[in-house]
């Protein structure tokens, strides 16, 4: 079956600035053209605080012909973490015109209403899979132990501020300059997936596979596809398989997000996870979130020239000039 293509306009820059993240480091001091660190710094003094959670959350900006257009993705996992970050970073959130989520669990879902309430509008956009509302979803360590993930609902994001854009196919937003991949194929022979997770369909327990998880795709003029995956339940090969497919940019210039690598369950795909990101060639690679020590420091090792280490409030930049 051949993939039908999407037509993703080129943009001259990409600007993501992580709300929030597994890890901080206020001290890094390793700023650059493309990375840009938080700082504690307030009004001259050291108080001012970036908060680090297990979710994700990010705030993309896209510059095309010398517009720029803001969009939010993800929104991290406590009920203010990430929107107390942006607030801290001094970020406005006014710009913001639309928002998409990688997937329905709780740490890319929490601070939903609280950047409502700061972005200030009604009824914005926000694209996602359909498959975000399925539930009672849940991880399964045995009969007797099951642990639930909090439900989505689709009450929920309009109470927030949002109006729910459902799609299971790829979805162009902000004028054709960010793709939403929607649900991604399972191609690989080892990106199987998360084992303990299961959810309930016509009383009967299946086996989750988390089909909502989805990334977003912007192409920087001359270089290549900029990925941004949540947690690529999906598989990140997948991921960026799918993106080259649907996209017809074979080049990738950088892929930035969860990978999902960390715990007893997907350490052992992490040699062939890094091997085959290797294959792709990317001129950064940028492991966040539910990645892992050990997947992140065997990626670093794998591609030390290009690996960005990332955390809350840091800005990242691709340039087409750079």
């Amino acid at each position: 079956m051949t993939q039908q293509q999407h037509t993703l306009k080129p943009v001259d820059c990409v600007e993501i600035w992580t709300l929030q993240d597994n890890y901080i480091e206020i001290t890094a001091m390793d700023n650059s053209a493309v990375v840009s660190r938080a700082t504690a710094l307030r009004d001259g003094e050291i108080k001012a605080s970036v908060l680090a959670e297990h979710g994700f959350s990010a705030l993309v900006k896209v510059t095309a012909e010398g517009k720029s257009r803001t969009l939010l993705f993800d929104f991290g996992y406590s009920e203010d973490g990430a929107a107390r970050n942006a607030a801290t970073l001094g970020l406005d959130l006014s710009q913001v015109e639309a928002a998409a989520l990688s997937h329905g669990h709780s740490d890319h879902t929490g601070a939903m209403a609280a950047f409502g309430a700061a972005i200030g509008k009604k009824n914005l956009p926000l694209v996602l899979h359909p498959a975000a509302f399925k539930e009672p979803r849940y991880l399964k360590f045995g009969e007797e132990i099951k642990v639930y993930f909090p439900k989505l609902t689709r009450q929920m994001i309009i109470q927030a501020g949002f109006d729910p854009v459902e799609t299971k196919s790829p979805y162009p937003m902000l004028g054709d300059t960010v793709l939403f991949l929607g649900g991604i194929p399972r191609r690989t022979d080892f990106e199987k997936g998360f084992p303990i997770a299961h959810r309930l369909e016509n009383g009967e327990e299946v086996p989750d596979p988390i089909e909502d998880d989805t990334s977003i795709v912007m192409n920087l003029w001359g270089k290549g596809l900029v990925i941004l995956s949540g947690c690529a339940h999906a598989g990140i090969i997948n991921t960026l398989q799918y993106a080259i497919d649907v996209t017809g940019v074979n080049q990738v210039y950088a892929v930035m997000g969860g990978f999902h690598l960390s715990g007893p369950f997907f350490e052992p795909i992490i040699d062939r996870t890094a091997s085959e990101l290797q294959k792709f060639d990317p001129v950064y690679v940028i492991p966040t979130h539910c990645t892992g020590r050990k997947a992140i420091m065997e990626i670093e090792k794998k591609m030390p020239a290009q690996f960005i280490l990332n955390m809350a409030g840091t800005k990242l930049t691709f340039a087409e000039s750079g």
